[in-house]
């Protein structure tokens, strides 16, 4: 890699470490063994610090693999590209921001529709989980917003677009549409493990719940990302929550 890619490399690892430090302003609840063991040897302070460590080594692993494949399939991070002189030409700012504007209302106005049309079938000891386990403000603007596009779209989604197109012989449309649907269901399937820990048989409802409000976003952002790139999928993501912000207080 040359010296401005991996300069890239190190910003996105340094934003999405502003999103890893926002877990901290959470409570993360742990397995009961766990939290006996540990709560032996470290304080509670110590145990937050700790529960940062996997995120850490997969943003950086999923950073790296972004950086040395993301321009090997035309995709882009052009402001930042911009800024550390990757990118020559000139950029469509006001597109990237518009863009970016518009798929965050419409994933925001989808989701909230999802969970209004969900919310009566799921069970609740779900429903009571998921509070439980609701992220604070800064956690969903900056983990979900920032972090969570590095490693999804910029890594992941980077990285299989990259193997379809080596198993397809080049960058042709369903290839990137396989990168996008692909990584947000992935996304989406991390989720399933909630489930099972909140119900003991989850219903096809519940998961269809979490499959569908788990990457339905995922594949908005993902089409940001290819089209207009990461910095527009930033923004999407950071303006989906603030929608679903205002749509979780009106539904009070």
């Amino acid at each position: 890699m040359t010296g401005k890619k991996i300069l890239l490399g190190i910003i996105l690892i340094l934003i999405g470490m502003i999103g890893i430090a926002s877990i901290l302003t959470m409570d993360i609840p742990l397995p009961s063994e766990v939290e006996a063991i540990l709560k032996d040897k470290f304080t509670a302070g110590q145990i937050k610090l700790l529960t940062l460590i996997n995120p850490t080594i997969l943003l950086v692993i999923l950073v790296v693999i972004g950086t040395i494949l993301y321009q090997k399939v035309n995709l882009k991070v052009p402001i930042i590209e911009k800024l550390i002189g990757i990118r020559k030409e000139s950029i469509e700012t006001t597109s990237i921001l518009k863009y970016g504007l518009v798929g965050g209302i419409l994933s925001g106005i989808l989701l909230s529709l999802v969970s209004f049309v969900f919310n009566p079938i799921v069970p609740a000891e779900f429903l009571e989980l998921r509070e439980s386990l609701q992220p604070t403000l800064a956690a969903r603007f900056l983990y979900g917003g920032l972090t969570e596009e590095i490693v999804m779209r910029f890594g992941l989604m980077t990285l299989i677009i990259w193997l379809c197109s080596k198993i397809f012989k080049g960058t042709k449309p369903f290839v990137f549409w396989i990168g996008i649907v692909l990584s947000a269901i992935l996304f989406a399937f991390g989720h399933f493990p909630i489930a099972y820990q909140a119900v003991d048989h989850p219903t096809t409802g519940l998961l269809a719940y979490i499959l569908i409000g788990n990457s339905l976003g995922g594949i908005i952002f993902g089409w940001l990302y290819w089209k207009k790139g990461l910095e527009s999928a930033f923004i999407a993501h950071i303006f989906t929550h603030i929608i679903m912000v205002f749509a979780e207080q009106f539904s009070i």
